[in-house]
């Protein structure tokens, strides 16, 4: 497909590391690292020391988690609990170089449960991605990643009658080019998603149909930043894209008093058009808060539910915001409006607004402290349906030295779905303690 073509093209260009930093000079204008959040803090006694390999890095990581769900199938009555297993195997590679960086990385998550073995999967990523510096100013960084991936059950688009989870493989290529003017910097991005679904299978022993959802999706976009002070600096960006569905979903007859529904195509155009800020300011503030227009327009529209528009579209935003009250708390805002994919019949697509709150604390060098406070709402396109979500997690990391660190991890999720086609309602608890190993 189109989408595997742009991968070949990104990885041929550029091969690079697990974390990219924009290559700058030391008079950016655009520098954002006045303040330290608790989460970026060096801890030289416990960071992986790693193994050297010539010019390159390796870190390995193994993590073994152990974690309660008392509603693993996210269903608002008859909840069921259980234990999960889960072992987590990671490898990053990374150069050492003063210019330019190459890296490789490679994880798997391992999921067993104790009671219901149907709910077992394995999980894999494996990627490259890098920079090279061009000139002062200006690099181009590109990436590659395909993964194998668990639709949880508490996702809006996890399909009720499934009796196994929804597995799909998800590839990834990307490509970025900076450009800096003193104080104008000109940022071009292309990435391109390539999303193949397994089929599921019902209680029954019958298929659950998930190819409708197999589709490419491209991104374009060009954002231009300029600084009006040394901490601050306005933006404008720009971002397109081209979602293309590699079959129809299917026709549904009628039934009782619901129309039939003929068969139609899911594909779209969109864009996001963005303007903001992003600063650092003295009073302990940094972060990035913008506002601007997205639209989605759907190509078959008139056969989509009861569309009465080609247009999805509304207000949008992607800001976050650090707030740094002492050197060792730091408290993190989040707030997104997007147009997301339905799977719901009859609808393209909804808006899914949400916002959080998260606190972290060093309450020790090495015991870090954190909780978060999240709300989200889906408002659905088409068909009568809106879907609320609410949820907390909080955990308590102890580094035990730069080899070994526990953690434990508590969170809650509510989602409440109301509307003519509401999915389900729902409330889950899961509490995990994990070990991880490191070098």
């Amino acid at each position: 497909m189109k989408i595997l073509a742009s991968a070949a093209i990104a990885a041929v260009l550029v091969a690079a590391a697990p974390q990219v930093a924009s290559a700058q000079s030391e008079a950016s204008s655009f520098k954002r690292d006045k303040h330290t959040s608790v989460r970026q803090r060096p801890r030289p006694d416990y960071e992986a020391a790693g193994v050297r390999l010539g010019g390159f890095m390796a870190y390995p990581r193994l993590t073994v988690d152990v974690e309660r769900d008392d509603n693993i199938y996210a269903v608002a009555t008859g909840e069921t609990d259980d234990t999960i297993w889960r072992v987590k195997p990671q490898l990053a590679v990374r150069s050492d170089w003063s210019r330019h960086s190459l890296g490789f990385f490679a994880s798997s998550t391992i999921n067993r449960y104790s009671d219901f073995d149907t709910e077992n999967t394995e999980e894999y990523t494996f990627g490259v991605n890098g920079r090279v510096d061009i000139v002062r100013g200006a690099n181009v960084s590109a990436g590659l990643q395909t993964q194998k991936l668990t639709e949880p059950r508490s996702a809006p688009t996890s399909p009720l009658s499934a009796a196994k989870p929804i597995q799909y493989d998800l590839t990834t290529a990307s490509l970025t080019g900076v450009k800096e003017f003193n104080r104008l910097r000109l940022t071009g991005k292309f990435e391109s998603k390539l999303f193949d679904y397994e089929d599921g299978v019902n209680g029954a022993g019958g298929v659950v149909e998930q190819d409708t959802r197999d589709r490419d999706e491209f991104f374009y976009g060009v954002k231009a930043d300029y600084a009006i002070s040394p901490d601050t600096a306005l933006y404008v960006s720009l971002t397109g894209n081209t979602k293309n569905y590699d079959i129809l979903n299917p026709a549904v007859p009628a039934s009782g008093a619901t129309p039939a529904q003929p068969a139609y195509s899911r594909d779209s155009d969109g864009f996001v058009l963005l303007f903001g800020a992003d600063f650092e300011l003295a009073q302990a503030l940094r972060g990035q808060v913008d506002a601007g227009y997205m639209r989605q327009s759907y190509d078959d529209y008139k056969n989509i539910g009861s569309l009465t528009s080609k247009n999805l579209d509304g207000f949008s935003t992607k800001t976050q915001v650090e707030w740094f009250p002492t050197e060792l708390t730091t408290v993190t805002f989040n707030a997104a409006r997007s147009i997301e994919e339905s799977v719901a019949s009859g609808s393209g697509g909804f808006i899914s607004s949400g916002g959080s709150v998260a606190v972290d604390h060093e309450l020790l060098r090495n015991v870090l402290l954190s909780g978060q406070a999240n709300y989200g709402k889906d408002d659905y396109d088409g068909i009568d349906r809106e879907d609320k979500r609410s949820g907390a997690k909080a955990s308590v990391a102890y580094l035990m030295n730069r080899r070994v660190g526990v953690f434990l991890t508590y969170t809650y999720l509510k989602q409440k779905s109301d509307g003519a086609q509401a999915s389900k309602s729902f409330t889950d608890n899961k509490l995990a303690a994990s070990v991880a190993l490191q070098f």
